[in-house]
């Protein structure tokens, strides 16, 4: 806490050649949203509204930086930047319904506080987990880059987020990229109880920029005129000259980290000098002294706010609770996708499933001028398993671009990019490594149109899968990650025909979609392909063979092994069923066929626990029990890593216990 506690408190006011109307625009800008704060810890305690997350004595920073953009460029706030709403000009009810779960909010009823994010007022809220929202102001960022439309975008974060990978990852993306963004850390002491002295050991967190080749600036928080001054002439300088800049705001938490949480901790030497430095007290008393605004003018403003604080309080507690409608709950986590079938030409050639995956996302690129492409070593390399090789010269490096080795944030830079009107499709290297991008699609993208409406057009492609002898971190299929994540689509092709045709449709859609390629059917499966665009249903399963002893069930990989054990036993009669969409199910194709020939048996690469087939096999239980001649048996790998020895692979993998499997179930 040195550098702060031996600060000195006076505030020293620069009105530059501001004129007063701008000076006491920033003083209304303040007085609001400290107003409002002042109400709502009245309201807590009296248990009007659940949580509260204070701001007082950093409203300079809100209120400066807002004002410094322009109304048409996103700001990505923090718990406490109410003033940046109240800046931004949204009704007062609507914030004040939002915070009581009312259909006036922004959510629904469906998150709290400040985590909603609205597209009307260019804010783009934030999630608990703080790190993503940098990584998202990098996509919103690199869309403004690309149309050229000289655009500053703001985010925040407190002094204990910058100790977050997400932080690093966001800074040295900008700083790779050229992307006009603000970075703007509010320092304000304490991560909730724990001091700036136990998060960093490094004087001026600004100093961070040096080590990303980013330009930084220390700013005093408190001080309104500073902070705009600042903040303005900056950001008429990235629009000159688009780059990445990184802001300290030295300030102080008055309060607790949320109210509950309370202060005990801090020391009351340390409260009582920032208390002398309060922004809103130091400034109104350098008007008055100015005689820029008199007592009577600001004991108007206060009597005028007050009255439109009180004004949509009331009409927010006024209006009805949020109807509970389950049809609106289901139908909100995706954003709506009226798929419109582009039927496949008859002209065809013989493809690979890499070559038709290439060829699917050239297909795309070509019909999606903002599709933009991301992963690591896709351009001039043209990825590890080369899909993207020629893409560069043909798209442009605008279009296909390297990254750093930063998977949650650029997962989280493709959220961006969707808020600012592109799609973006990013290649995990390998589908294990989707581990360090794992919170922002599950937290962010998977949860966004449920939370505010905000769909996220992103595709993620996942090389995944065994038989390539390549170990536990380059082996595994993991789509059951994300199966059971509502919000997410999850496709996992066969054949070449389907893998074209299903990417088509994954970059259609407007929801995040996990694309799974098996990296052993890369160049081991071929099959007559259409050319030319075309599209298949997402959540259609294929019947790949009819038959009326027994349904088999699959997906990947596992679907050839099952072909190829049917080759051998020419005399079972079966249904086929390759699952292709995994998220959603197709489980009406799966019950009649159940139905049908009353036994089932369900193979996946997977380990069995928590698998595919286990939530499959729950479902043909509940559903199909009566049709059932024997248990629904499933077959799958070792609950073992995978490993990275070729007959330990054959071991671990289910393809030669299926064979077994099935013929014993045959006989039941």
């Amino acid at each position: 806490m040195e550098h702060i506690s031996k600060e000195k408190p006076q505030l020293i006011f620069d009105r530059k050649d501001y004129s007063d109307d701008q000076l006491i625009s920033l003083y209304v800008s303040m007085l609001k949203p400290r107003m409002i704060e002042e109400k709502m810890l009245v309201l807590l305690r009296q248990g009007k509204i659940s949580k509260w997350f204070s701001g007082i004595g950093q409203e300079a920073i809100s209120v400066g930086v807002t004002k410094a953009l322009e109304e048409t460029e996103y700001i990505l706030p923090m718990h406490r930047n109410l003033g940046v709403f109240t800046t931004r000009g949204i009704p007062l009810y609507r914030l004040f319904a939002q915070w009581q779960g009312k259909g006036s909010g922004f959510t629904n009823g469906r998150d709290r506080s400040f985590h909603f994010g609205t597209q009307e007022y260019n804010i783009v809220g934030m999630i608990s987990h703080l790190g993503p929202q940098m990584g998202i102001a990098c996509g919103i960022g690199l869309g403004n880059l690309l149309k050229r439309n000289d655009k500053v975008t703001a985010v925040f974060t407190g002094e204990g987020g910058t100790s977050e990978g997400d932080f690093h990852e966001a800074l040295n993306v900008a700083s790779v990229w050229g992307l006009p963004v603000l970075f703007c850390i509010e320092n304000n002491g304490f991560g909730l109880s724990t001091p700036t002295n136990e998060q960093y050991n490094c004087k001026n967190l600004a100093d961070r920029g040096i080590g990303y080749g980013i330009e930084s600036h220390i700013i005093d928080g408190n001080n309104v005129l500073e902070v705009y001054d600042v903040v303005y002439k900056l950001t008429q300088s990235i629009r000159k000259n688009p780059r990445p800049i990184l802001l300290e705001f030295k300030t102080f938490r008055m309060r607790g980290h949320e109210e509950a949480s309370g202060t005990k901790y801090v020391p009351q030497d340390l409260m009582d000098h920032w208390a002398a430095k309060d922004p809103l007290m130091n400034y109104k008393k350098y008007l008055i002294d100015h005689g820029i605004i008199s007592e009577e003018k600001d004991l108007n403003l206060i009597s005028t706010i007050k009255e439109e604080v009180d004004t949509h309080w009331e009409r927010a507690s006024s209006e009805k609770e949020i109807d509970v409608d389950l049809d609106k709950e289901l139908g909100d986590v995706y954003a709506k996708f009226d798929f419109e079938e582009i039927k496949p030409i008859q002209s065809t050639k013989e493809l690979r499933l890499i070559d038709a995956i290439s060829e699917g996302l050239n297909e795309s690129m070509k019909r999606y001028k903002d599709l933009v492409i991301m992963g690591q070593d896709i351009a001039e390399y043209g990825g590890v398993f080369k899909i993207t090789e020629g893409f560069l010269e043909e798209f442009g490096c605008d279009r296909v671009r390297n990254t750093p080795i930063c998977e949650s944030g650029i997962v989280s830079a493709g959220y961006g990019l969707s808020i600012n009107d592109y799609k973006a499709v990013i290649e995990m290297q390998f589908a294990d490594f989707v581990s360090s991008g794992f919170n922002p699609i599950v937290n962010l993208l998977a949860k966004s149109n449920y939370r505010w409406g905000q769909s996220s057009d992103v595709v993620i492609r996942m090389p995944c899968g065994a038989g390539v002898a390549a170990g536990p971190f380059h082996s595994q299929t993991n789509e059951a990650w994300f199966t059971k994540t509502p919000g997410l689509k999850v496709i996992y092709p066969a054949f070449p025909y389907d893998a074209k045709g299903l990417l088509a449709s994954a970059i259609e859609d407007p929801n995040p979609v996990l694309f799974f390629e098996h990296k052993a059917l890369y160049r081991s499966v071929r099959q007559e392909v259409p050319k030319g665009y075309y599209n298949l249903p997402i959540g259609e399963a294929s019947l790949l063979r009819e038959g009326n002893d027994i349904t088999i069930i699959s997906y990947g990989a596992a679907v050839h092994w099952v072909i190829e054990v049917l080759e051998k036993h020419q005399q079972v009669s079966a249904d086929v069923i390759d699952l292709r969409t995994l998220q959603p199910l197709d489980t009406e194709k799966l019950y009649n066929s159940v139905k049908k020939t009353g036994k089932v048996i369900l193979v996946q690469e997977d380990s069995m626990f928590g698998g595919v087939a286990s939530d499959i096999s729950a479902l043909i239980m509940e559903n199909c029990f009566e049709s059932l001649d024997a248990p629904v048996k499933r077959v799958a790998s070792l609950e073992t890593p995978i490993p990275f020895d070729s007959n330990l692979e054959i071991q671990y993998l289910g393809k030669n216990r299926f064979e077994e499997e099935l013929l014993a179930l045959l006989q039941y």
